[in-house]
């Protein structure tokens, strides 16, 4: 859904490098490289980058159930 603002495991801020990190990666950069250079050093916190999956503008599309 929406990124989360600390990491699960460990509790480190982490939300506000997230716009940096997808943009960087769509941009074409290797995204071991861009946590490296943005200082995500944990592997629970660069858990959190690689594998979130933005579903929610999929969810929008959905008509609302009554």
């Amino acid at each position: 859904m929406l990124f989360p603002v600390r990491c699960f495991t460990c509790g480190a801020p982490i939300g506000h490098l997230w716009e940096e990190f997808k943009r960087r990666v769509e941009a074409g950069e290797d995204p071991g490289k861009v946590l490296d250079d943005l200082g995500v050093k944990r592997y629970c916190c660069r858990r959190m980058f690689l594998s979130h999956v933005e579903i929610a503008y999929e969810l929008l599309n959905f008509p609302k159930v009554s």
